[in-house]
């Protein structure tokens, strides 16, 4: 395989190590492992018309999914007050548990890919600013639970939404040497949290990442399907 382009410590781009010394893999969930779209938007939306607000187009607020959710409210919001907020993220989280977590799908190949890392002895922890006890729930509606050794996102009270402190959380928890551990995902927070660990990252193109995002993030690599991702992971 071709050498790969990556970021180095001070951003320049270089060769590629060999990376059959990952043994740590950090899975971002919304946008990289699954596609959320469909139920974050119907349940923004639904928020938004419970408190009396006038609803955007589901197309135009597919950049919620990735981003805290109270971070989310405040920017189709500006002028909420916190506690207008927290209803705003009450009013979702209504909708969104018993429904939205469920309108979701699977980006295709992609359990494949993580079930053959797990077969090839490495260990995947997810790594998600969705509140973890959500995270879990998606995980287990597809029958992926069992792969990861990890899960470490966000409290439902707002604490932890930093992606970077998601991540060094999931390094504590899994005891990964940061020396072989990667990150992926397909948002350049996601790239940039990692570097900040001392982590490389890979991103997917199959995310929500706008155009030249990634690149502008410089990761280590982008794969652009589920299949090409497997082919970088796996030693």
């Amino acid at each position: 395989m071709a050498p790969m382009a990556q970021c180095s410590r001070d951003g320049a781009l270089g060769v590629a190590p060999n990376m059959s010394i990952w043994q740590w893999l950090l899975f971002d969930l919304d946008g990289t492992v699954s596609d959320p779209a469909v139920g974050i938007t119907r349940s923004v939306i639904h928020a938004m018309q419970s408190l009396g607000y006038s609803p955007p187009s589901p197309s135009s607020i597919r950049w919620t999914v990735g981003p805290p959710l109270r971070d989310n409210f405040q920017r189709l919001v500006p002028t909420a007050s916190r506690a207008e907020i927290e209803q705003l993220v009450a009013a979702f989280r209504a909708r969104y548990v018993p429904i939205g977590m469920y309108e979701n799908e699977l980006y295709p190949d992609m359990a494949e890919t993580l079930a053959a890392c797990a077969a090839a002895g490495q260990t995947l922890g997810l790594a998600t600013l969705k509140p973890t006890s959500l995270a879990r729930g998606v995980l287990k509606h597809f029958r992926l639970a069992t792969l990861f050794s990890s899960v470490v996102g966000s409290y439902l009270d707002g604490r932890r939404d930093d992606k970077a402190k998601v991540i060094r959380r999931s390094l504590t928890v899994l005891g990964a040497d940061p020396a072989q551990t990667v990150m992926i995902g397909d948002r350049a927070s996601d790239v940039l949290a990692a570097r900040s660990c001392d982590i490389p990252a890979i991103g997917v193109r199959w995310g929500y990442a706008p155009a030249v995002e990634l690149e502008g993030s410089r990761p280590l690599a982008i794969a652009s399907d589920p299949m090409e991702l497997r082919s970088l992971l796996l030693p």
